[in-house]
């Protein structure tokens, strides 16, 4: 699976430096292959290309972008069965979840902004001033491990559909899948210039994009402690950031909620993709009187978990994506100063696997609640009423998403006190049209339909 080539300016081209990046499945600790190790002068040289295509880029109309987009669906289409398989090679992501959520969400997102590009360009008038959308210019967009085609194509669709080139560095941990989008670019036929690739470290690829005088926007998912460098590097030139960063959310099951479901979903949210998701709610948060049957639920429910080999049908959590990475889970369970009531599952000698755990008495403050482990780790929480509720969902530096269970009314009116950017009702499901992105430490800006598009575009006035 050795990939040894850039793509910049519509081409295949050799990087500027024989470093490469060793790729590793997770599930087994062998090599799958191994990608460039871009350095400055790859991202200069991506950079001017998108640069030198923007204007043409910008001057098409939102229709003609939305056939390219299409096109590109198309391609990206008829490889979903080889993303699925990538993801859960380089992730560990289990195959049924890779084949829905890895390649799935992607292929509608993207369908989404082709859809959205063909349609009607709205401008707005007030008073004397026609105020119109335009393009930011050259976008920089720096992707993580977890969900490596969506969060790429959160970005790229929209960026494109906008009428923005772009220049992306997709994780070092993951970028196999980024060739797959790559690939389905050429054959799409996009313009020279339009969609760069240079893979790569956070510390070359990622510092030199982000500090670039050329680079007129930066979008960035990861962690909020790379986030904010992040934003260091481009305010220096006060250019614009949008950033999707960690969260630690709360899964409300109020006194009158139906507990079983409740608990049974949550425990899913919080453990898909092993538990490596930023909107996952771990932190379970249950009415008093519900508190013991629900921590025995979600126990048992953790126990179901197969863990094991992502392409066995059976398996439903796959290991963590490095061993660095297993070793920190593994640090916050060893500290963990709660009641543990699920962990001694039995997980496979080799690869980076952490059992399903649960902690029940869970205080509030402590590491467990506040830090987000970014592993297989479900904290459970005691609240009196509503009021004590919503004090503890919304005592947390982040503010990304969250859960509320309880009738309709009275649930409803808890997710609007909820201070976090999503909350789901009842198990209501995700939609990829809405707006996704945080509060507080979580992030700035949105992701997703005619929001995320928005993040794209400047706003100018024009007075007749």
């Amino acid at each position: 699976m050795n990939r040894d080539r850039l793509y910049i300016n519509g081409r295949w081209v050799a990087p500027s430096s024989d470093e490469t990046i060793a790729v590793e499945n997770p599930a087994t600790e062998e090599i799958l292959g191994h990608v460039p190790a871009g350095t400055a002068g790859d991202v200069d040289r991506a950079v001017a290309a998108a640069r030198a295509a923007f204007d043409g880029w910008a001057a098409t109309s939102m229709a003609e972008r939305g056939a390219v987009l299409g096109k590109l669906h198309e391609a990206l289409a008829a490889r979903a069965a080889d993303i699925a398989r990538t993801v859960g090679l380089e992730l560990g992501t289990p195959l049924k979840i890779a084949q829905a959520v890895q390649a799935g969400l992607p292929l509608a997102v993207l369908r989404g902004y082709a859809d959205l590009a063909a349609q009607p360009v709205r401008e707005e008038t007030i008073g004397n001033s026609l105020v119109v959308r335009e393009p930011v210019g050259v976008v920089g967009a720096i992707t993580p491990w977890n969900y490596p085609l969506h969060q790429i194509v959160a970005k790229v669709a929209a960026a494109l559909a906008a009428g923005c080139t772009v220049v992306l560095k997709p994780s070092e941990l993951t970028p196999l899948t980024a060739y797959l989008l790559f690939d389905a670019a050429e054959e799409a036929g996009l313009p020279a210039g339009v969609l760069n690739l240079v893979p790569g470290t956070g510390a070359v690829v990622g510092a030199a994009i982000a500090g670039h005088p050329d680079v007129d926007m930066v979008s960035f998912t990861g962690s909020t402690a790379t986030g904010r460098a992040i934003s260091h590097a481009a305010a220096d030139r006060i250019a614009r950031v949008a950033l999707e960063l960690g969260g630690k959310s709360a899964n409300v099951i109020l006194e009158d909620a139906d507990v079983t479901k409740a608990v049974r979903v949550g425990v899913g949210n919080a453990f898909l993709n092993s538990g490596q998701t930023c909107t996952a709610w771990t932190r379970m948060l249950v009415h008093r009187s519900h508190y013991d049957a629900a921590v025995e639920l979600a126990a048992s429910a953790a126990e179901s978990f197969r863990t094991g080999d992502p392409f066995d049908e059976a398996t439903r959590l796959g290991p963590l994506v490095s061993a660095a990475q297993r070793e920190r889970v593994r640090g916050f369970i060893e500290r963990a100063d709660a009641r543990i009531v699920a962990g001694a599952a039995p997980v496979p000698e080799k690869g980076y696997f952490v059992a399903p755990t649960v902690f029940a008495d869970v205080d509030p403050h402590s590491e467990l609640a506040q830090e987000e482990i970014f592993g297989p780790v479900l904290s459970i929480i005691a609240f009196d009423d509503d009021d004590h509720a919503v004090r503890i969902a919304n005592d947390s530096r982040y503010g990304l998403a969250g859960g509320v269970w309880g009738s309709q009314e009275r649930a409803l009116a808890v997710a609007r006190r909820m201070r976090t950017g999503a909350v789901d009702v009842n198990g209501g499901a995700f939609n990829p049209l809405a707006p996704f992105g945080g509060y507080k430490q979580s992030g700035i800006g949105r992701e997703l339909g005619v929001h995320g598009l928005g993040e794209f575009q400047q706003t100018k006035a024009i007075q007749q």
